[in-house]
């Protein structure tokens, strides 16, 4: 199976910035998409942003302009530049692997996550 690690989580004020990272690790295999995602305490999990094999991207409203995903040159790592923070973006964040499916990826690999929070 393939398993995601995430790092790069942390503690910032608003208006500061964070890079979190990605790392497959064990068996991988290629994936037609990735993406990170976020779950704050008493919400929903939502998607922040996605990225497929061509390199096209998708972004949540609330974070484009703001963040940025992309890939290393090792295809086994995923980045999610976060600049201009704010509280609302306070959550544990998840990186997650898997195939295109009908136009939309299903997320077949998840990551333990990492802890972002963002205070005033």
């Amino acid at each position: 199976q393939v398993q995601l690690v995430e790092s790069g989580g942390g503690s910032v004020q608003s208006g500061g910035s964070l890079t979190l990272s990605c790392v497959a690790s064990g068996y991988t295999y290629s994936s037609d998409c990735m993406g990170w995602f976020r779950q704050a305490p008493g919400k929903e999990r939502e998607a922040v942003a996605e990225i497929d094999s061509d390199q096209s991207t998708a972004y949540a409203d609330s974070v484009k302009g703001r963040f940025t995903i992309s890939q290393g040159s090792a295809k086994n790592t995923l980045y999610l530049q976060m600049n201009r923070l704010k509280p609302e973006d306070t959550a544990m964040y998840y990186c997650a692997a898997g195939k295109v499916v009908y136009y939309v990826c299903e997320y077949n690999f998840w990551g333990q996550g990492t802890q972002v929070t963002v205070s005033s």
